[in-house]
């Protein structure tokens, strides 16, 4: 299954949790739950962040990295059980790292551009960064 096929069907799966995002990486996708990342499409399939929550739905899950240098992530093996999978994403919550100030959620570049949501469409088709009227150069 390809990366965006996954995604889409991974949303279907979470979408009675509701808050839940993604944004497009590197051929893959991060998913955000209530604004801390949880997991992601990687070249290796649909991994989550190494839990305590997470081990305790998928006890069968063996950690490893995404990546060549990343931190070990759990590959999902609940993902046709959608109550499951859901479950296990909130629990996962308390134990994930609140977001860094500063980055995305509308500072700068990166954090403008609207991205899929659970319950959510996307609106426009602007570009980032577009938002700003006027611009510099300009008379006063």
């Amino acid at each position: 299954m390809a990366a965006k096929e996954l995604m889409q069907y991974i949303m279907e799966q979470l979408s009675g949790l509701g808050e839940i995002r993604t944004i497009p990486m590197m051929g893959g996708y991060i998913f955000y739950y209530r604004e801390r990342i949880f997991g992601g499409i990687y070249g290796n399939g649909f991994l989550v962040k190494d839990t305590k929550a997470g081990r305790r739905h998928m006890p069968d899950s063996e950690p490893q990295p995404p990546y060549e240098g990343a931190k070990d992530m759990l590959p999902v093996t609940i993902l046709e059980d959608g109550e499951k999978l859901r479950a296990m994403v909130a629990e996962m919550y308390e134990e994930l790292p609140e977001r860094k100030p500063g980055k995305g959620a509308g500072k700068g570049k990166k954090g403008v551009k609207k991205r899929e949501s659970v319950g959510a469409s996307e609106s426009g088709g602007g570009k980032t960064g577009a938002v700003r009227k006027g611009g510099r150069g300009g008379s006063e």
